[in-house]
């Protein structure tokens, strides 16, 4: 089965046949194919790349955050979940916020850091190389600096208010954000990762780091306690499933909202898109309106405590869902639970009927089979904006993500999971790993996801053009709908005759996300990485 060549590029594609790295920065997947190349496994490159990204990307992800891998082991011949997504603080409730605005920003909108833990877990139990080895690199660029980016430069500036005095010290160091080419060193930070080298997760959580993220917490009205750090813990799981057209996707379970774009691909499986052209203002259409209804569900489900999953991905469901998308825009609540509903808004269906049947991404291969694509995050830039005092990190504002409405099934509460946005994503064919892809971008990851997954299962791209292919961001409440302007004007025109408030977006706008993927040719073995152009993406194969 050879690689589809469909598909015009920006970027020129990447193939191997040792290793295929796609992450969201050139120094980050360059270091997980030195990994590679020094005989570690796609486990082991894979936090190498997590552990870079915090350095070379500190706004984006981190040790002090949370995510979701999906891992399949070659050896074992298993697809598994690592959930390391902390819980909010015990002291975490509607009382111990004034208002929503501090759940996002400042030392109190912090959820339990898991990033650290989760690293750990999946070393321990598939890793071949030391926590040394592995932890060089991002050691290496912490210590000694890097770089930085014309993009690193433009995220900093613009998020550059977030930042508390701890941070500044350390960002601004210059008494401003660094320029293009300047060298941005993190030397706290490189300490904290070789006392994990040296402590592993029990340092983090029960020993210095955690002391030292407990005192600061203290000093400066946090929440998170010694107590929170002890009793965190990973969760290993069953991903969940959806065939479209003869290939299987897999992405984590509830409270995970990845089952979005899995409901949003089932709902749209019965029309040929293609025969109604890529990105035509038909084939949007329905895709808008199939992310609406699916959107909804994802509201309504995604944190209840028995969320019906087994309906919501029924085929059952997905033809009533299909059947509520008539000629004109519906009406969408957004992207978060409100309580008061818009007239006529769509609204959550009922799955019951068919319960019988049964921001920061990238993804890395290896020759042996192995595959992990990963999804983690500190939320909004720079998290919380607050690096706890001298340890370097920065601490995430997941807390933001919670509901303030106590209506919401996601209302903040103590010691309470999240519904989390983050969803990685393995496509499989014939009992094989056909692509492992992502993407940053909040709750527009579940919109981006399913729109590379139809370039490339419905559409026939290869895996940079299915990327690199122009994208729609619903976004705000009511028929809004934005839409990158590399999509004709007479599509935009068109959507905009059946209902949808068209918001024009720039050409390339990581509002759509910073898509990264590979696809593995499953008759030669090889790969071929892809890599936004959105951000700064790269894909490098060995």
């Amino acid at each position: 089965m050879a690689f589809p060549s469909y598909g015009n590029t920006h970027r020129s594609t990447v193939t191997g046949t040792r290793g295929m790295i796609a992450s969201a920065h050139p120094l980050a997947s360059l270091a997980g194919a030195r990994i590679l190349l020094q005989g570690g496994n796609a486990f082991d490159a894979a936090i190498t790349v997590a552990s870079t990204l915090n350095v070379v990307e500190p706004y984006m992800s981190g040790i002090a955050g949370n995510g979701y891998m999906l891992l399949y082991s070659a050896e074992e011949r298993t697809i598994r979940v690592l959930d390391y997504v902390g819980t909010s603080p015990y002291g975490a409730s509607r009382d111990a916020f004034r208002t929503p605005e501090v759940m996002d920003v400042g030392i109190r909108s912090g959820m339990v850091p898991g990033a650290c833990g989760g690293w750990m877990a999946a070393l321990d139990r598939y890793g071949s190389m030391s926590r040394e080895e592995i932890f060089a690199p991002a050691i290496e660029l912490a210590e000694n600096g890097y770089a930085v980016t014309v993009k690193n430069a433009h995220f900093m500036a613009e998020v550059a208010p977030r930042l508390s005095p701890t941070a500044e010290k350390v960002i601004m160091a210059r008494g401003r954000t660094p320029l293009p080419g300047e060298i941005l060193v993190q030397k706290d930070l490189a300490r904290t990762f070789r006392k994990v080298v040296e402590g592993g997760e029990e340092v983090f959580y029960r020993g210095e780091i955690a002391q030292q993220i407990a005192q600061f917490c203290r000093e400066n009205d946090g929440l998170i306690t010694e107590q929170d750090l002890a009793d965190f813990r990973v969760e290993w799981q069953e991903p969940i499933s959806a065939f479209y057209k003869g290939y299987e996707i897999y992405c984590p379970p509830p409270p995970c909202s990845g089952f979005q774009y899995l409901e949003t691909l089932n709902i749209l499986e019965n029309d040929e898109l293609k025969d109604l052209g890529h990105n035509s203002a038909e084939s949007l259409h329905l895709l808008i309106e199939a992310i609406r209804l699916a959107s909804a569900d994802r509201a309504e489900y995604a944190c209840l405590p028995d969320s019906p999953i087994t309906g919501l991905l029924s085929k059952g469901y997905a033809a009533a869902q299909r059947e509520r998308i008539g000629s004109r825009a519906s009406v969408s609540g957004g992207e978060r639970y409100t309580k008061e509903k818009l007239p006529g808004e769509v609204i959550a269906g009922d799955p019951s009927e068919w319960m019988r049947e049964c921001t920061t991404h990238f993804d890395v291969v290896d020759s042996m089979g192995n595959a992990v694509a990963v999804t983690q995050s500190i939320g909004h830039p720079f998290g919380s904006g607050t690096i706890l005092g001298e340890t370097g990190m920065f601490l995430n504002n997941f807390i933001n993500w919670f509901d303030f409405l106590p209506e919401s099934p996601n209302v903040i509460a103590p010691h309470k999971r999240i519904e989390m946005c983050m969803s990685p994503c393995q496509i499989w064919k014939d009992g094989k790993v056909f692509a492992v892809l992502g993407t940053p971008g909040s709750h527009g990851i579940l919109q981006t996801t399913a729109q590379v997954n139809l370039n490339l299962l419905e559409h026939g791209m290869n895996i940079q053009a299915a990327i690199e292919a122009p994208r729609v961001r619903l976004e705000h409440p009511g028929t809004d709908v934005g839409i990158e302007s590399r999509i004709p004007s007479e599509v935009r025109n068109d959507l905009s005759g059946r209902g949808h408030d068209v918001r024009l977006l720039p050409d390339w706008t990581a509002l759509v996300g910073g898509a990264q993927g590979i696809v593995i040719d499953l008759d030669e073995g090889t790969f071929m990485g892809g890599a936004d152009p959105r951000r700064d993406g790269y894909a490098i194969g060995i």
